[in-house]
């Protein structure tokens, strides 16, 4: 394994780790009475980004092989 990789690897779990902390803050939120909606799509938008963010890292360590 490259030093690449592993900092690639590493930034994933952070990635992942961050995605499942605002899915936490996201459903606390949510059951908050009078919660923030304005604050409920800014988390959910960031979960989207991050999503999507972890997609791009996961294809630079395993990309896929088009025949």
């Amino acid at each position: 394994m490259t030093d690449e990789e592993r900092e690639l690897r590493a930034l994933l779990e952070r990635l992942k780790q961050e995605h499942r902390d605002l899915d936490a803050a996201i459903e606390a939120l949510h059951e908050m009475p009078g919660n923030d909606q304005l604050q409920l799509a800014r988390f959910k938008k960031r979960k989207l980004a991050l999503k999507d963010r972890i997609s791009f890292v996961e294809d630079q360590i395993c990309p896929d092989i088009i025949a």
